[in-house]
């Protein structure tokens, strides 16, 4: 004899809640498998598990309580264990399928067929696990369409679950789902056929539970795992934002720093714990003549003079991570087309709290110039002694040239009155007195005396010289 039962509305009402609210809480927390690191993720996908597959148990469940039968129910409880643990099993297995292979029909398809296959072994598990006086058919046909409708359910929810969505398509496709597996457990139901056997009523049946109580609290229960598998996903949204926030401020940070650091009017540079340029500024590069890819991430000695580098290398940079200041360091830098500057360089060892090398930050600058003006200076320097040397010789010789000359003149005077004599005294006069003329220049040269320049023909001067 076929037996009818009839539906408790306000219970079939409370399955789809169930079904769309695991069927919404899946797809919150599919983000979170999607965003989670390694470890993070099996953690997400458990509780994405445990969420979905636990929910869709328990809107079976409820539906099964909302059917209300003219007779006694009971469940075997080692079915019904079984049947709660199939549906977490497979819809594990289904995110994690996605999860370590990407969104692809070669993947997604066989997610969907395992997951739909086992939410519908649930069903009928479930069903199979009930303890009345009666017997269950069903029709294949129906079967057939309800095992088709739990697998395009669990397709659809493993596509939506990652796929990046809105809110409001979230919560439609969170419907739709919860619709659809509705459906297939309704669809399972009309499939099913109970048929009371002759004899059947002598088996021995144990006090039926409140299908009402029993149903809100397998509903209460269930409501309150996704309530906290929400707010959990919710707080891990919050601090997975919180920390992109600083992420991007780090981010930020480090970026202005670079441009700063870059656009600094003085020639600076930092260096790694191996002494390889991390950043450099605009103005050293314009000062040796390089791009910012040819600087960075080589060791600052490739731009020196081998004697620089050695010394650098050898004396100044272990004294720098032993002291953490170098200031007044002279190098030899060697620019882009060749030429050799004389450079300043200062450094200073930035630390963590801890002690550990974070970089040395460093400036130069450009002596050249000021070497080159030192160097001028020093030959002024020598000039000037030259000329007060100079200066001294022809006072002390201008001194002599005096007397020279006074005696001649004297000499001249008491001479015989012979004319060779005389012309050889007056040649040893103009010689003295061209000898006083040069004492005269090299006094002005030493600039002990002013310089009076004068008219001079050369062919006379040249003739006059003709006789000395």
């Amino acid at each position: 004899m076929i037996v009818e039962g009839s539906y408790s509305w306000p219970l079939v009402v409370l399955s789809v809640c169930i079904a769309t609210l695991a069927a919404y809480t899946a797809l919150d927390l599919a983000g979170r498998i999607r965003n989670a690191t390694e470890w993070a993720q099996a953690g997400w996908i458990a509780t994405a598990a445990i969420a979905m597959g636990g929910s869709v148990w328990s809107m079976h469940f409820v539906a099964m309580l909302a059917y209300r039968m003219p007779m006694p129910v009971n469940y075997d409880v080692t079915l019904t264990v079984v049947s709660l643990t199939l549906p977490m099993l497979v819809t594990g297995i289904g995110f994690a399928l996605l999860c370590g292979r990407g969104m692809g029909w070669p993947v997604l398809l066989p997610g969907g067929l395992i997951m739909g296959v086992g939410i519908a072994s649930m069903h009928y598990l479930g069903m199979q696990a009930m303890r009345m006086p009666m017997a269950i058919h069903y029709d294949l046909a129906l079967v057939a369409a309800s095992v088709a409708i739990a697998i395009t359910a669990s397709t659809a929810a493993l596509w939506l679950a990652f796929k990046r969505t809105t809110a409001p398509r979230k919560l439609a496709a969170a419907g739709a789902m919860g619709l659809a597996i509705a459906g297939m457990h309704y669809t399972g139901m009309a499939a099913a056929t109970f048929v009371r056997e002759p004899g059947d009523d002598a088996m021995p049946t144990a006090a039926a539970l409140d299908p009402m109580a029993l149903a809100l609290a397998i509903a209460g229960l269930t409501f309150l795992i996704l309530f906290l598998a929400l707010a959990a996903s919710l707080v891990d949204r919050r601090l997975a934002l919180a920390s992109a926030r600083e992420t991007a401020a780090a981010r930020e940070g480090r970026e202005r720093f670079a441009t700063l650091y870059r656009r600094t009017p003085l020639p600076l540079h930092a260096l790694n714990e191996n002494g390889r340029i991390e950043h450099v500024s605009d103005v050293w590069l314009e000062v040796l003549g390089y791009e910012f890819e040819e600087v960075v991430g080589r060791p600052l000695t490739d731009f020196m003079t081998p004697e620089s580098a050695r010394r650098r290398t050898e004396v100044d940079w272990p004294a720098l991570l032993a002291s953490k200041e170098l200031r007044g360091a002279q190098y030899q830098f060697v620019t882009k087309d060749g030429r050799q500057l004389h450079c300043l360089l200062s450094a200073h060892v930035e630390r963590d709290a801890e002690g550990r090398f974070q970089q040395a930050l460093c400036g130069l600058m450009d002596i050249t110039a000021w070497r080159q003006t030192e160097e001028q200076l020093r030959q002024a320097q020598k000039l000037e002694a030259l000329g007060q040397l100079a200066g001294g010789v022809a006072h002390d010789f201008n001194n002599l040239l005096a007397a020279v000359l006074a005696n001649l003149e004297i000499l001249k005077k008491r001479l015989p009155d012979d004319q060779k004599l005389r012309q050889l005294a007056d040649t040893a006069i103009r010689g003295a007195e061209r000898g006083a003329s040069l004492t005269q220049r090299m006094l002005a040269f030493s600039r002990r005396q002013e310089l009076r320049p004068e008219s001079v023909g050369i062919p006379e001067l040249v003739h006059g010289m003709a006789d000395l």
